[in-house]
């Protein structure tokens, strides 16, 4: 049974292994753990004592959040998990006028199917700051 806490304490480096999966260059252990530690809002899925997934946001507390990251296991893909941290991080943020995220293209349709609508944006990537 997979149970949600937004308690972050707890999550060692160790704690976050298997996750950036697909990233071009992932983060080093200590940024994963300084991303949930800095986040204004986070939400992690636990399956007993093991985290397979989490979602983080930052705010200005009136009317903008972003979502940073959404990352579950690849084991435990497809069953609902990120959905649900989608839909408890959003909860967590109401009523904030404009909640938005960045994904690939081929995760629209989940954003989707959780009532986000396609915008256009632009970012800059700088990959030597996940070392």
């Amino acid at each position: 049974m997979i149970t949600y806490t937004g308690d972050v304490a707890s999550v060692a480096t160790g704690r976050l292994e298997g996750f950036f999966e697909g990233w071009p260059a992932s983060p080093a252990p200590s940024r994963r753990v300084a991303a949930l530690a800095g986040a204004d809002h986070a939400v992690l899925a636990f399956d007993g004592p093991q985290l397979v997934g989490f979602t983080t946001a930052l705010t200005d507390g009136a009317m903008c959040a972003f979502i940073a990251l959404l990352e579950v296991l690849p084991a435990y893909r497809g069953q609902g998990v990120g959905s649900e941290l989608v839909r408890r991080i959003t909860s967590s943020l109401e009523p904030i006028y404009t909640v938005s995220l960045c994904c690939d293209d081929e995760l629209v349709p989940f954003y989707e199917r959780l009532g986000m609508q396609r915008l256009a944006g632009m970012m800059r990537h700088d990959r030597s700051a996940l070392a």
